[in-house]
């Protein structure tokens, strides 16, 4: 008896060293509940792994900030170092790392504000809130509880936000520095509330606070409506590029229809003198235009069904034709698995580099050829992408053309292929391996889990 109420009144008596003690489980307990809060609303993919990592890393840190610097200093080292350990930790993006920190500090400050206000109501000021053990334990637990309960309402109802991912960078530098003007003023808020919650009257107190909601309100609905207008955007120029490539596969398939009558004479004129051989190279041509249109069915969002890849094909399949050069597509997979191994930036800066150098290097050849395969390794869950084109530089040296500033093709840069390396070094799950035989120039690009 005499046990328990010797801690009931470390608890409810003035007591900061017990509650350093108690702070260095609740910093643990903050970095964990604020990574599902926003890792849930801005849908960022983490593994176990680095979830641990992160609340073990960022814990520390705070601990180590909480004893070490002093009130409210220590508050302005954690908003600056956050964002860094999201950003390389979680391995997200600035913007998303930067308002992962403006969402969870955004709605800490106001459920802390609730409850002080709420505690005020019934005599609590806020220094006593600050220097008792179990006031200052119980909003933090209450806050905690409430944001954990948000978290599954948000996975319930799916209200994550999902389209940060696909905005132009123009509009994420905008969203970067609102995010960044949104952490200053809560800096500041955090001063005020600190240090002249109890002198501020009431109703300024509120007005604030209301404030304070409504330019966050309005931010987090522009940040919205603006990636919905990049996603709009981009939706529109996957549109054209699929109007473009039905305009080629309609012109295709009149001039097939137009000749159809034409084609059936001439192979009854082979069959009719017994001309075999002139009959297998007529239906060789013949499958060959066939083929081309086959290609064109292929390159649809039905089979191509990641946007961003989409686009990607279908500008390139564009180009290539007007340089007369047949790409022949294969999509054995569903193409959404590869966001899920690498970032889709990444990917479509990989493919678009590829598929240009392939391009410009069949364009020079009699037979302008390229072979594009979608496809996935089964025996060691691997997305293979192979892309082979024509060539006619046969002397061409696979290592050095990674090389920044060597190109085979005059007025080129020779940055392509070293960015590729580039981004092949800053991850351990991509490989690109260069052949090359005396008809086709291939790349295979091997994505790992």
């Amino acid at each position: 008896m005499n046990t328990l109420q010797t801690i009931w009144s470390a608890l409810t008596v003035p007591n900061e060293e017990l509650f350093k003690i108690l702070s260095i489980p609740i910093m643990y307990l903050d970095a964990y509940i604020g990574m599902l809060f926003f890792s849930t609303i801005l849908n960022i993919d983490i593994s176990k792994r680095r979830k641990i990592i992160y609340v073990l890393v960022y814990g520390t840190v705070c601990n180590i900030c909480y004893f070490l610097v002093p009130i409210p200093f220590n508050v302005y080292v954690n908003i600056i170092s956050w964002p860094i350990f999201i950003f390389f930790i979680l391995r997200t993006t600035i913007l998303k790392s930067i308002l992962s920190v403006v969402i969870t500090m955004v709605t800490t400050s106001i459920f802390d504000f609730i409850f002080s206000k709420i505690l005020l109501a019934f005599g609590i000021p806020t220094d006593l809130v600050l220097s008792i053990p179990l006031y200052r334990l119980g909003v933090a637990l209450s806050i905690y509880l409430i944001m954990y309960l948000l978290t599954r309402l948000i996975r319930t109802f799916k209200l994550n936000i999902e389209v940060f991912d696909n905005m132009s960078t123009k509009t994420k530098i905008l969203l970067i520095i609102n995010a960044l003007l949104i952490l200053l003023v809560l800096a500041m808020q955090f001063y005020l509330i600190t240090f002249y919650s109890n002198t501020l009257p009431a109703f300024i107190s509120v007005i604030n606070t209301v404030f304070l909601i409504a330019y966050f309100a309005v931010s987090i609905y522009s940040i919205i409506n603006s990636s919905k207008l990049a996603v709009t955007t981009r939706d529109l120029e996957n549109a054209q590029c699929t109007v473009q490539t039905t305009k080629i596969l309609h012109d295709q398939v009149r001039a097939f229809k137009h000749d159809f009558d034409n084609i059936v004479n001439i192979i009854g004129g082979y069959v009719v003198s017994e001309d075999m051989e002139g009959l297998k190279r007529y239906y060789n041509q013949l499958l060959e235009e066939c083929h081309k249109t086959n290609n064109l069915y292929a390159l649809s969002p039905d089979v191509i069904n990641h946007p961003a890849i989409y686009h990607m094909l279908a500008t390139k399949y564009y180009e290539a034709n007007q340089k007369k050069v047949q790409i022949n597509l294969d999509v054995f997979l569903d193409l959404n698995e590869i966001e899920k191994r690498m970032k889709i930036y990444d990917f479509t800066r990989i493919l678009g580099i590829l598929l240009d150098n392939a391009i410009e290097a069949a364009t020079e050849c009699d037979d302008k050829i390229i072979n594009v395969t979608f496809r996935k390794n089964l025996s060691n869950d691997m997305i293979l992408v192979i892309i082979q084109n024509t060539y006619k530089n046969k002397d061409v040296n696979t290592e050095e053309i990674y090389q920044k500033g060597i190109s085979s093709k005059e007025n080129h840069s020779g940055l392509g292929l070293w960015k590729v390396r580039q981004i092949l070094m800053h991850n351990n799950n991509l490989n690109l391996f260069t052949t090359k035989n005396d008809e086709f120039f291939t790349q295979q690009f091997e994505i790992y889990k």
